[in-house]
């Protein structure tokens, strides 16, 4: 769950700007602000069930989101670049340095 909660959080941070007001609002409410479906419904006036739909159907937007844009997962791939250069500059390798430099310059 943890882990569907992060991905989520880092989907909602790179695609927030491509859903409705309503969606980031309840997406930040239950994701950032930990609300539960009854508190957000209380906020907004409207039952847990349409909260309910309207986050599942947000999620489902952002999965498909990444699917198309891979934002995320670009991002993995850098952070992971990026630590492993900086593994390579500590060891002295710097033939291998050179090679991760060259994977960052292939990612954008």
């Amino acid at each position: 769950m943890l882990e569907k909660t992060t991905r989520i959080n880092y989907l909602f941070d790179f695609y927030q700007e491509l859903l409705t007001p309503k969606q980031r609002n309840y997406m930040e409410m239950y994701y950032l602000e930990d609300l539960s479906l009854g508190e957000i419904s209380e906020t907004y006036d409207v039952s847990r069930q349409a909260v309910y739909d309207n986050i599942r159907r947000t999620e489902t937007m952002l999965e498909a989101y990444e699917q198309k844009l891979r934002l995320y997962e670009k991002f993995q791939h850098r952070n992971h670049v990026v630590t492993q250069l900086e593994k390579e500059l500590m060891e002295f390798n710097y033939e291998g340095a050179r090679a991760l430099i060259g994977d960052l310059k292939e990612l954008d």
